[in-house]
């Protein structure tokens, strides 16, 4: 009865590899009729075929991308009665104009950013800038690195920023108030850095601020599935923040401008970002200073992803409500935004930065298994004298 069965279970993969395989042929078929690309469900779109392409290239300079990019890949679901979303050489990154690569020289994991210089022609100036010495070494600068820069060959506009991995800087979810106060000082710091050294980055919104985590991740994580861990081989579990505490930073200076000294006040013509309701550029297409928009870029990015979101955080409100004044010239500047989150913060009880950061959408059942848990483990981060704001030194 077992050999039956397992003769059974085999037919049945055999038939739904073929009937796969005539499916995949009589889509090649009516593709080839209208004239279009074959192309099947996990096949490589128009923007990853360049990553394919130069997939050689990029190996012979010790830049190792995924067996999905290789010229001669082979789909592993081929032929198989494999699901192919769930075949990790099917999953894409997030944005096609990046890919995953490993550097050969040292196994570091990467991410290449294909840009044309001719569309954002400062990209490149502002992040080497601010990676220069002694910019580069300082505690406030909270910009990504840029690790290498690749001129391609035979394509004049084209450029390749070597960046290293990163993840979004509420993933996983804060889950102190501290926590959140560390995030918001880093951000603070970060963007008061960039406007001390004439940079604005004129869209500093949520998706280009960062979380350098490798210190949290005892195994590195996939970069097209966060969640699960490089090798497969389960969910990518993490330390909290306030045990190993994270940095963030800015990306994407795409749109960036770096200043002369003398330009306190520089005028640029309105140029839209990730958010499109700043003020300022719904009435007038007039130059503006672009440093006061950095101001309520980050402030509405606060709004939206913290006060929005996070119970408990009203001792913030002022401060962001200010940075999303709707006259910029009222807006206060960096240098006061952090002079007055320093005595906020400071005016906050242990209590109050050691507890929980509740999410305003969680299912109210569930608070207090949730709150005992997180009592259990701040004992422990108090026995280890942890501060409750983490990246500070006490």
């Amino acid at each position: 009865m077992v050999f039956l069965a397992f003769f059974d279970s085999k037919l049945r993969a055999q038939k739904k590899a073929e009937e796969a395989e005539n499916s995949r042929l009589q889509y090649e078929r009516t593709c080839q009729l209208l004239g279009g690309e074959v192309t099947f469900p996990g096949s490589l779109d128009s923007d990853e075929m360049w990553w394919r392409d130069h997939f050689l290239w990029l190996k012979d300079i010790g830049y190792q991308l995924r067996p999905r990019h290789a010229p001669d890949w082979v789909p592993s679901w081929t032929g198989t009665d494999k699901y192919w979303a769930l075949c990790e050489d099917s999953w894409r990154m997030p944005a096609t104009q990046i890919a995953s690569a490993i550097r050969t020289s040292d196994g570091a994991h990467v991410v290449l950013k294909r840009i044309q210089p001719s569309l954002h022609p400062h990209e490149v100036e502002v992040g080497k800038f601010l990676a220069s010495e002694p910019l580069g070494q300082q505690r406030e600068n909270h910009c990504v690195e840029m690790l290498d820069v690749l001129q391609v060959p035979n394509e004049a506009d084209e450029a390749i920023l070597v960046l290293p991995l990163l993840r979004p800087f509420d993933d996983p979810p804060f889950e102190t108030i501290g926590e959140i106060i560390d995030f918001a000082l880093q951000v603070f710091e970060g963007l008061q850095f960039m406007h001390k050294y004439h940079v604005a980055h004129r869209d500093c919104m949520d998706l280009n601020i960062m979380m350098d985590p490798r210190q949290m991740y005892p195994h590195p994580f996939h970069p097209c599935r966060p969640s699960r861990r490089l090798d497969l081989k389960g969910w990518a579990k993490h330390r909290p923040r306030t045990e190993c505490p994270p940095r963030y930073l800015f990306i994407d200076f795409g749109i960036s401008r770096r200043y002369q000294a003398w330009q306190v006040a520089p005028l640029e013509p309105p140029i839209w970002g990730g958010y499109k309701g700043v003020p300022e550029f719904q009435t007038s297409n007039e130059p503006r200073n672009p440093f006061p928009t950095d101001v309520w870029y980050l402030g509405y990015a606060l709004q939206q992803q913290l006060l929005e979101v996070y119970r408990g955080l009203s001792f913030m409100e002022p401060l962001v409500s200010d940075m999303l004044q709707t006259d910029p010239a009222k807006r206060p500047t960096m240098d006061e935004v952090v002079s007055r989150f320093v005595p906020t913060y400071s005016a906050l009880s242990p209590w109050k930065l050691r507890s929980r950061a509740v999410k305003k959408e969680e299912w109210i059942i569930m608070r207090p298994f949730r709150a005992l848990f997180h009592w259990l483990r701040c004992l422990r981060f108090l026995w280890r004298r942890l501060p409750a704001i983490p990246s500070l030194i006490v």
